[in-house]
């Protein structure tokens, strides 16, 4: 299949997406902020730039996008131009993100991710209880992990 967009038109589109900023992230800093959660943001210092850091809680929180990031969801579509390319970028985001991580976990770190998908779309789950949950966790001494998606299921939560 070929693209419907000529190169111009395709690197115009690609350049305008945020790696900062967006929807979600804003929703989560906002709504952390606003119930009295302080944070740093985008901590170069750490493995995979978790975008809000959290030292007095010692956690990372992770805003990913699913489609950068791959998730397994209904907003999640593999291209079907460039496909290899694709792959192989998405494969490298997961990997990374994977090993980030674990590294945060090994240093003592607790590390939560919120995917897209649970603040939009026909899954999610909603603002108000991914920030609860959110708020629960870092009051929570759990040495685990915290993933929150769209439509949870009981094994979302590890």
């Amino acid at each position: 299949m070929t693209d419907v967009l000529t190169p111009h038109q395709r690197r115009l589109n690609m350049s305008r997406i945020r790696g900062r900023d967006t929807k979600p992230e804003m929703i989560i800093r906002l709504g952390l902020h606003a119930m009295g959660f302080r944070y740093r943001l985008q901590d170069r210092s750490l493995p995979g730039r978790p975008d809000l850091v959290f030292p007095r809680y010692g956690a990372a929180l992770f805003v990913h996008g699913c489609f950068w990031h791959g998730h397994d969801c209904a907003l999640f579509k593999m291209p079907e131009t460039r496909r290899d390319f694709w792959e192989r970028k998405i494969a490298s985001n997961r990997l990374r993100d994977q090993q980030s991580e674990a590294y945060l976990l090994e240093q003592g770190w607790r590390v939560a991710t919120v995917w897209e998908c649970s603040l939009k779309g026909r899954e999610r789950i909603g603002a108000n209880t991914v920030l609860k949950r959110c708020a629960s966790f870092l009051h929570s001494n759990t040495p685990a992990s915290l993933h929150l998606r769209g439509q949870e299921r009981a094994n979302d939560v590890c």
